[in-house]
């Protein structure tokens, strides 16, 4: 692929800005650097994320503390069962003094949009993210309605609680660029956790006290604007792409449709998010041009939640990663440990 090569100016100006937001998010997410940067390369490239964790690993705060970052819209919408998709997208509502029907714009018209606990709300609800997720563009009766740019979503899902969830629908799953899983902190970092939530203090409020929580300490003024987003955008579109890195992405993608021990391999849709996120990732490491240890660290997330292994293998206590690990092999990637390894880097 023939790229022109960002300039460098316009390298280190995002660069500067790319600091800038995760230090600002590290004012009160201890840790998590990955994370950060997956939301960015998310952010940079328009593709949407879905973050796996068990409850407390601050995947809120983190996408709270994005928002604040940099000038954006946000809108978080807590999915229930109970949600319909009237309240995501917006409806139409009779207007009694005029007679006659208006639209009223749901959550989704943001330029952030936090979908927490996906999983919670029924199928229904969540085909109604898919026009939005594709097509940047939602339907309210007759009428169709762009969406703000930037649009992002960014899902949070709960991989171990069952009672009362639905099992996100494979189509569903594909419109997510990467799907990331959240581990807990290091003993180090779980200090530094306590330490500041201990400091936080109490805030008066009316006639009494509430206890402060790290939502209450972020600062409000913004370290980035959207026009900076525009800017790593455009740096990101003209990172390097060689034909052999190309050929590597689409070697893997189709090693996985025939792994004896996988039922469904990667669409499409996994080798342009290697792709594309292999190119932020590059710039955010001050590369011009994506390399090998790029795919290494994003394979996991680009591919894992597109893979569905057959019942033999799981039966016989195979895994995703365990698959993804021996697909990787034949790229040259390091044996032991390759996922978490390379994604650290």
């Amino acid at each position: 692929m023939t790229k022109t090569n960002a300039p460098a100016p316009r390298l280190e100006e995002t660069q500067a800005f790319i600091r800038a937001v995760r230090a600002r998010v590290a004012t009160v997410v201890v840790g998590q650097d990955v994370v950060v940067e997956r939301l960015l390369i998310g952010l940079f490239t328009g593709g949407h994320l879905l973050l796996q964790g068990v409850p407390g690993l601050a995947k809120t705060l983190l996408v709270s503390a994005l928002s604040k970052s940099i000038d954006l819209d946000f809108a978080r919408v807590q999915f229930t069962i109970d949600l319909l998709p009237s309240d995501i997208v917006g409806s139409q509502v009779l207007d009694q003094r005029k007679n006659e029907f208006v639209v009223r714009k749901g959550p989704v018209f943001t330029n952030l949009l936090l979908a927490d606990e996906i999983n919670r709300a029924a199928p229904k609800v969540q085909g109604a993210l898919l026009e939005a997720m594709q097509e940047r563009k939602v339907t309210i009766g007759n009428e169709t309605f762009r969406l703000p740019a930037p649009f992002l979503v960014i899902a949070t899902q709960n991989p171990v609680e069952q009672a009362g969830t639905f099992e996100l629908p494979e189509a569903q799953l594909d419109r997510f660029m990467l799907v990331h899983r959240l581990g807990y902190p290091s003993e180090d970092e779980e200090r530094e956790i306590l330490a500041r939530n201990a400091a936080l203090g109490v805030a008066k409020q009316d006639k009494g006290a509430v206890v402060q929580t790290e939502f209450d300490v972020l600062d409000q003024e913004p370290v980035g604007s959207t026009a900076q987003i525009v800017a790593a955008m455009e740096a990101v579109n003209s990172v390097h792409v060689s034909e052999t890195f190309v050929r590597h992405v689409v070697d893997i993608v189709n090693r996985s449709r025939t792994h004896p021990a996988v039922e469904l391999g990667c669409s499409p849709r996994a080798g342009i998010a290697l792709v594309k996120a292999s190119r932020a990732r590059a710039l955010m490491h001050g590369r011009n041009y994506a390399i090998p240890e790029d795919l290494f660290a994003l394979a996991e997330d680009a591919m894992l939640h597109r893979m569905r292994l057959k019942y033999e293998a799981v039966a016989e206590g195979l895994t995703g990663r365990d698959v993804l690990e021996d697909l990787l092999k034949t790229l040259g990637a390091p044996q032991t440990g390759a996922l978490s390894t390379a994604a650290a880097v």
